[in-house]
């Protein structure tokens, strides 16, 4: 039987000031996420749509939520497949579209993972990982758009 996960959260929203929601221009879109266990997220909208740059908002957290995944998944594969990875950053790029109607939807993210490993002969298997991170990852497998991938792995320098 397969197993289930749930993920509690609440999200809170601070920015109601004085007068809530009397105009689209002066509430306020700040909140805050909290769950058991870590510490509070600071959230907003997109500067484009009156949010607090300072802070995270739900666009960012979701190409970031796919980026996680596929690290996570591709580590994994990789300590079990005894490809030593020594280094890894992605510079991820999420793409979102509005439509004329106010909404919108993203259209793609593209996951660009810098990868090093320990050894030359590693580089071959830790590129062809990738592909199977991807549909390991929990949240890759959950949206309805695509998600690329640009990896490039590389050797540690010898010390």
């Amino acid at each position: 039987m397969p197993r289930k996960h749930d993920y509690a959260l609440n999200v809170t929203w601070t920015g109601a000031g004085q007068a809530g929601t009397v105009n689209y221009r002066d509430y306020g879109r700040d909140h805050r996420v909290t769950a058991d266990g870590p510490a509070p997220l600071l959230g907003s909208a997109d500067p484009t749509f009156r949010g607090d740059p300072a802070r995270w908002n739900p666009e960012q957290l979701l190409v970031a939520a796919l980026a996680q995944c596929h690290m996570l998944s591709y580590l994994s594969l990789c300590a079990r497949g005894r490809v030593v990875v020594t280094g890894y950053v992605d510079e991820a790029v999420g793409t979102m579209a509005e439509s004329g109607d106010g909404g919108g939807a993203f259209t793609e993210v593209v996951l660009r993972p810098r990868v090093t490993v320990a050894a030359p002969e590693m580089v071959e298997r830790a590129t062809e990982l990738h592909e199977q991170a991807h549909r390991l990852c929990f949240i890759a497998s959950s949206v309805n758009f695509p998600v690329r991938h640009e990896p490039l792995v590389e050797v540690a320098p010898a010390t």
